[in-house]
């Protein structure tokens, strides 16, 4: 069993191919929190003749990428800043493509309902709980029979857009993780086990008897792992699912669609939820790469946020996006040119 369970985590680390002049495939490199839906989302688009390669590296890694422009498309769960934008060679469009949640996920036999408060997993990850019979969690959870046995946290190794967008509700909501960890593709947490990517933190804790880590909330309920019920800024205590997570989403959303969704105040919403994003350069014409390839990149966005592609997002345990979201989007893929010229007018 243990070993089904790691085989079904590792299988979205995929090895890329760096991008040539090949008119008949893309390559892409980047987050892993949203690698599950990529993986099914690029099969079924390369029936229409063009085959997507895509290595899940973590969002820190796809942004390198892009930005050595070795791959057509970058993924990433956070969005590039005013400064990440300046340090790029080229003008950005940034394509919402789903939404999902960062979850706490735990090990622990026989438990389920787990309820935390950010203090308490602020101090679980700066060792300051370090049992899971800590009369803060008792507190909490005076229901469960929480047992007298190591907490084990678990953390992300490698530079992580799941580790940001966990790290930065952190930094809003609890003043000690902002002043000693602060936000961030990669953190200096002072206790733990670090692994790589979505797929090493589920790993971990699968194997892990009282570990506890954040991951992409897809790989939690793809894998029937418990997860901790959240408590949101309105105060109510808040399971992930596609629900909750839709309602974070459900804000006013800027034209380049950059927007954090974390600590809605909405009362039903799950309060670390985000927009993950594949990013690229709205010039296509760069490295002698033909219209083809731009054109084809256009197309699988556009295949990304049809009707299809978001009913995939869904069945992969991800929620899709809004029509405003999808609206919005569209006019960035229009947006996007070859030689200075629209690519949709050539599509």
């Amino acid at each position: 069993m243990r070993k089904t369970l790691l085989l079904s985590v590792a299988i979205v680390a995929i090895l890329f191919s760096s991008c040539g002049n090949n008119k008949d495939s893309l390559s892409g490199a980047g987050a892993t929190f949203p690698a599950p839906f990529y993986n099914i989302v690029f099969k079924e688009f390369a029936k229409s003749g063009t085959n997507v390669t895509y290595g899940a590296i973590g969002s820190g890694g796809g942004i390198r990428s892009l930005q050595d422009k070795t791959v057509d498309f970058g993924a990433t769960d956070v969005y590039l800043s005013n400064e990440d934008l300046k340090e790029m060679p080229g003008d950005i469009v940034h394509i919402p493509t789903a939404i999902g949640g960062v979850v706490l996920s735990y090990n622990l036999k026989e438990i389920s309902g787990l309820k935390l408060t950010a203090e308490v997993i602020s101090d679980i990850y700066l060792g300051k709980i370090k049992n899971w019979n800590d009369q803060k969690l008792k507190d909490l959870n005076p229901e469960l029979n929480l047992p007298d046995k190591a907490i084990i946290p678990v953390y992300r190794s490698d530079g992580s857009g799941t580790t940001s967008v966990f790290s930065e509700y952190m930094s809003k909501v609890n003043e000690a993780w902002s002043k000693d960890l602060g936000e961030g593709k990669s953190l200096n947490f002072p206790t733990g086990i670090a692994a790589k990517g979505n797929p090493g933190v589920a790993g971990i804790i699968v194997e892990t008897d009282g570990a506890i880590g954040y991951i992409g909330s897809e790989y939690a309920l793809a894998l029937n792992m418990p997860t901790a019920l959240l408590q949101n800024k309105a105060g109510n205590f808040i399971e992930a699912n596609n629900k909750s997570i839709s309602i974070s989403a459900e804000i006013e959303m800027p034209n380049d669609t950059r927007i954090s969704i974390t600590n809605s105040p909405d009362p039903n919403a799950y309060p670390i939820s985000t927009f993950t994003w594949l990013i690229t350069y709205k010039e296509q014409n760069y490295n002698d790469r033909p219209k083809e390839r731009a054109i084809a990149l256009t197309n699988l966005l556009n295949y990304i946020i049809s009707e299809e592609g978001q009913e995939i997002a869904n069945k992969t345990h991800y929620a899709p996006l809004s029509a405003t979201a999808i609206e919005k989007t569209k006019a960035l893929i229009n947006s996007m040119t070859y030689n200075g010229e629209a690519i949709a007018t050539n599509n």
